[in-house]
């Protein structure tokens, strides 16, 4: 599963899983220190800022050229771009910091992070890192807009594959589909393929003849069958599959130019 709905609003279970782990170590960090009236609440929060601040700015140091057509978009962090083992060095050396500058944290620091390592570690998040090696393509029936029926695999033509689950009515698709028509135009060597989700042919087509679209591949899954396979109902979900078809990456949300182009650049290395 890929998200969880709460309500009204949707999350990712990977953010949900280091939340809840965040929350433990807070409050594993609580009790070792109440007696000394000790807390790392405020540690772990700033160490939180300080680690995806500087995943965000490499992330964006990797892929200027990207953001520099639409620099504004440095700020939007929808779109996920972030360097994870930055961050992860970063918290480290954030919080080896803070123990060295303040005796008295070590220990609830210490005890804390342990407990919430020992949370996310048996909460299933590094089997769901995993799995993105493992899942295969899913055998879902498809139609194109002429009503013919087609599968991922038959249109994969052995390719590498970037699947794209949308519909019209969802604004971050809509803001994302001309960075993937680009992408479309610029990379041959990969199968790029739309999935709309739950519309009938005439919306679908409608919606793309007047943004003036130019894309290939456009499908019809209207049961929802895709996205209850790979376990989203969040759109819009972005998969990207290797030439043998085992799923390499995901992304939810909007894609930006820089975000895109990070996940197409794993796709091809995992291809060599």
């Amino acid at each position: 599963m890929l998200n969880v709905s709460l309500g009204p609003l949707t999350m990712q279970v990977s953010h949900l899983q280091l939340a809840l782990s965040l929350l433990i170590a807070a409050g594993v960090g609580h009790l070792v220190g109440r007696r000394q009236r000790v807390g790392i609440v405020d540690t772990l929060t700033a160490m939180l800022l300080v680690a995806l601040l500087a995943a965000r700015l490499v992330f964006v140091l990797m892929w200027f050229e990207q953001y520099r057509q639409a620099p504004w978009t440095i700020l939007d962090i929808r779109d996920g771009g972030f360097e994870r083992w930055t961050g992860v060095a970063v918290a480290l050396l954030f919080v080896l910091w803070r123990g060295w500058r303040a005796p008295v944290l070590r220990r609830p620091l210490a005890l804390g992070l342990l407990a919430g390592v020992l949370a996310w570690s048996t909460s299933g998040a590094p089997g769901m890192l995993r799995m993105t090696t493992r899942a295969p393509l899913p055998d879902v029936a498809l139609t194109t807009l002429a009503g013919t029926p087609t599968t991922l695999a038959a249109l994969a033509g052995g390719k590498p594959m970037v699947v794209n689950l949308w519909a019209s009515w969802c604004p971050p698709c809509r803001r994302e589909m001309p960075v993937l028509s680009a992408a479309q135009q610029r990379e041959p060597g990969i199968t790029f393929v739309f999935v709309n989700q739950g519309e009938n042919a005439g919306i679908a087509a409608s919606y793309l003849a007047a943004e003036s679209f130019v894309l290939t591949n456009i499908v019809l899954d209207r049961g929802t069958l895709l996205g209850k396979a790979i376990g989203s109902t969040a759109l819009p979900t972005t998969l990207f599959y290797d030439a043998g078809g085992r799923l390499v990456d995901t992304h939810l949300g909007a894609l930006s130019a820089a975000s895109l182009a990070s996940k197409l650049q794993r796709l091809q290395d995992n291809d060599l």
